[in-house]
């Protein structure tokens, strides 16, 4: 199978190949080397297909069962290859340091040369964008660079190409190497793995050198000319466009590298002057830079006075108090008292020249001036909540009302919108969804009469929060994939996009669209990366594992979640939430049947728990009861005594009787599983104390169903004698088992059902009572019809039917 699908790729029959593969893709044939060997080499044709998202799990699966493995060099080098032409550079170099041992496995040449040429397309890749100097991973003994580490691969891959080519008298491994090396990415952004790595790729705006750019990715012209640049800057930036941040950037790189020198065409030079303090004064505030971005705002101020444009003055003035405020150790009042001042000149310099449509700029640095004050109202409203209204939201009110109608007399309606939603957000925050829905939408109607929509991006990702939270994901994720689409159409470089790509992986898992959630939860821990917002990325990666968990897609899962877990993101994350992290990829190793791994997890995380507060000793005593059960999986009997042990001693401080009574019964299946009928009595003196604890529990503790739990020990027993050939003594806890799940009433039907099987199995497979065993099932079977529960009848019938054939 696997030459018959290599020769089609070879043959330019991607599909073909595709086709070949998909049963063991699908899981349906394992082997030894299988999934994880079609995996690798059905890579790349998933990428060329657009199967994107099946090349992502491919090898987030793929990759684990042959990393560092000396047996299949030819595969990791496959999954090097796959980083390198999906644009994921970074994680290729992680896989070069987990593999650095491979560097020296020389046993097996041709495979050996298949692992040095996969990496020696990631090493050219990485050369090629300017990585020439990266520290990298290769054979151990020295340090090595990217171009070193490719000078080193490349003699030593050549030297191998030419021997294979020199015994087979031609030049098939040549010719392979060399179609392998000539490769391009197959992908114009990097594919989102969802993995955390230590090699960020470059954010969209720094994606295009800015020497060379002409345009951007997303449309945003920049003009050669600097007088044609700074004009296009200037419309820009009076229209409100978002793409002019890139244009006064490239004036300012200009200008400082001597490419560009002022001219008069231009106008004074002050006032470029002016606008570039502004534009800096901007760039600083978002670095949370307050006192320097205040600074470049006064800078501007004093030019603007000084060339007699006292609205842009005042404007300029307005915000560099206004982004002061912003901050907890602001001195707000001295802050609102320099607000209150500039709304006065404003007053007296509109009654002296009266704003007219013909003055669009100064009525548009007159409503900025009302939406600064207005802004710092809402900050300082938003800090009181949940305070009921007080000072500071009647400040606000009186400022936003302000702001809306003079907006709406001047027919400037994106600041109407502006206005109606820092109302609404107040709202949501308040408790009020209503009214904040109510606000958002007439918002983005004021900004569909605006002539500015790329204003609408912002209110729409609140509305799509409060969607969320009302239970309509379809509409929150239209809304969210709106804002997203016009963020990239208007180049708004400012739009919060990883949280927004976050906000729609949780829309799309509620709509049951785990693949979209993948794809988008992935986008969204990657944009964190790029932002520098680790906690982001790890909250993303965190959900991205649930949603690939939920779904069964436990090998996914694992994978992302060993990345939340490596290395320094560990420690700077929140403790409770890695703690979560960590025991849903010990479950997950644990379902994977890697039982000593998923151990190991849950002995971390036991050490990790140990010294939380009391209201939380609960969870020792769940993790140390699961790391017992891993422990006795991997066949390590010793240790899970001693965890065992710890179990026991964390539930007599921390009480979790179920869980305990569960690992009890657990180990009495793997005692007598692990030990055969020499373990019967160890077994059995497990489910002793099963219930001794089961009596213990008082009557009236909460969420302790003491039917299921009773029912479930005697279902346990009933096994354990059965597999031991004590099948009188079986029946009896069978039945004992039946009993308890009948007090269940409804609840308890589906366990009943499974308690009368294996009495059935008992009395038929044990005893030889088929008549009575028939009885049985027959009545079950009935039962379980009448409860509406068709599969548990089925099940019964199909051995009622093997039965009376007997």
């Amino acid at each position: 199978m696997t030459h018959l699908a290599e020769h089609r790729v070879t043959s330019g029959d991607d599909a073909g190949a595709l086709d070949t593969w998909q049963p063991v893709l699908d899981g349906g044939t394992s082997c030894t080397e299988e999934p994880q060997m079609s995996q690798a080499r059905a890579l790349l044709p998933l990428l060329r297909a657009d199967r994107t998202d099946e090349a992502r799990s491919h090898h987030l699966t793929g990759y684990r069962p042959v990393r560092g493995n000396t047996g299949m060099q030819d595969e990791v080098g496959l999954h090097l290859e796959f980083c390198a032409l999906s644009r994921n550079e970074g994680r290729g170099l992680e896989i070069l340091a987990e593999n650095r041992p491979l560097f020296e496995a020389t046993g097996a040449p041709l495979a050996h040369l298949g692992f040095l040429t996969g990496a020696e397309v990631l090493l050219a890749r990485l050369a090629e964008d300017g990585h020439t100097d990266t520290a990298v991973a290769g054979p151990p003994g020295r340090n090595w660079t990217v171009g070193g580490l490719l000078a080193h691969v490349r003699t030593e891959a050549d030297a191998l190409t030419t021997a294979f080519d020199a015994r087979n008298a031609g030049t098939a491994v040549g010719d392979a190497r060399r179609k392998r090396l000539a490769q391009r990415p197959l992908l114009a952004e990097p594919l989102p793995l969802g993995l955390r790595t230590s090699l960020t790729r470059p954010s969209a705006a720094t994606a295009v050198p800015a020497s060379t750019a002409t345009s951007t990715s997303t449309g945003t012209d920049i003009p050669r000319d600097f007088v044609a640049l700074v004009r296009e800057a200037r419309r820009l930036g009076l229209a409100g466009h978002p793409g002019e941040n890139r244009l006064w950037t490239r004036i300012e790189e200009r200008l400082a590298d001597g490419s560009a020198t002022y001219d008069d065409e231009l106008g004074p030079e002050e006032l470029l002057q002016a606008e570039l303090a502004e534009q800096r004064a901007f760039r600083l505030a978002k670095e949370d830079c307050d006192a320097e971005s205040t600074a470049e705002l006064k800078r501007a101020a004093g030019l603007y006075e000084g060339l007699g444009m006292p609205w842009h003055a005042l404007s300029a003035r307005a915000r560099s108090l206004v982004w002061l405020s912003a901050s907890d150790d602001a001195d707000h009042e001295s802050i609102r008292t320099g607000l209150d001042a500039v709304l006065a000149e404003a007053e007296l310099l509109k009654a002296e020249a009266p704003l007219t449509s013909s003055a669009q700029e100064a009525e548009l640095e007159y409503l900025t001036v009302l939406y600064a004050a207005t802004f710092a109202a809402y900050q300082e409203a938003a800090r009181t909540l949940p305070e009921p209204a007080g000072p500071a939201t009647e400040r606000f009110e009186q400022h936003a009302g302000t702001l809306r109608a003079e907006a709406e007399r001047l027919s400037v309606p994106h600041q109407v919108a502006n206005a109606l939603q820092f109302a609404a957000d107040l709202a949501a925050r308040s408790g009020d969804p209503e009214r904040a829905e109510e606000g958002l939408r007439a918002a983005l109607a004021a900004v569909d009469a605006s002539d500015r929509p790329w204003r609408g991006s912002r209110p729409r990702a609140l509305l799509a929060q409060l969607m969320l939270g009302k239970g309509e994901p379809a509409e929150a994720a239209e809304l969210l994939h709106r804002a997203l689409a016009d963020t990239a159409r208007y180049d708004d470089t400012d739009f919060a996009v990883a949280p927004t790509y976050a906000l729609l992986g949780h829309a799309a898992s509620h709509l049951d669209d785990v693949n979209g959630a993948v794809r988008h939860l992935s986008e969204a821990a990657a944009r964190f990366d790029q932002d520098g917002a680790h906690d982001g990325a790890t909250d993303a990666r965190l959900q991205l594992a649930d949603v690939l968990a939920g779904a069964g897609r436990q090998a996914d899962a694992v994978a992302v979640l060993e990345s939340v877990l490596a290395g320094e993101t560990e420690a700077s994350g929140d403790e409770r939430a890695l703690a979560q992290a960590r025991l849903t990829l010990a479950r997950g190793l644990r379902e994977l049947g890697e039982y000593l791994p998923a151990a190991q997890e849950f002995l971390r995380l036991a050490d990790a728990v140990a010294t939380w507060e009391d209201d939380d000793r609960q969870v020792l005593t769940l993790v140390a009861a699961e790391a017992a059960g891993a422990l006795a999986m991997a066949d390590r009997w010793e240790e899970a005594a001693t965890a065992y042990d710890r179990a026991l001693a964390a539930h007599a401080e921390a009480p979790n009787p179920p869980l305990i009574i569960r690992m009890l019964c657990e180990f009495a299946r793997l005692t007598l599983q692990a030990r055969g009928p020499e373990g019967l009595d160890t077994a059995l003196d497990h489910l002793t104390l099963a219930d001794a604890l089961l009596a213990a529990v008082p009557q009236d503790t909460d969420d302790f169903a003491v039917w299921y739990e009773r029912g479930n020990v005697h279902y346990r027993r009933a096994r354990v004698l059965a597999e031991a050939e004590r099948f009188e003594q079986a029946l009896a806890e069978a039945e004992a088992a039946i009993v308890a799940h009948e007090e269940g009433g409804e609840q308890g039907e589906v366990p009943r059902a499974e308690a009368v099987r294996i009495a059935a199995l008992i009395e038929g497979n044990g005893l030889a009572r088929f008549k009575e065993a028939v009885a049985r099932l027959t009545t079950a079977a009935a039962r379980c019809r009448a409860a509406d529960l068709p599969e548990a009848a089925h099940i019964l019938d199909a051995l009622r039917e093997d039965y009376t054939k007997r």
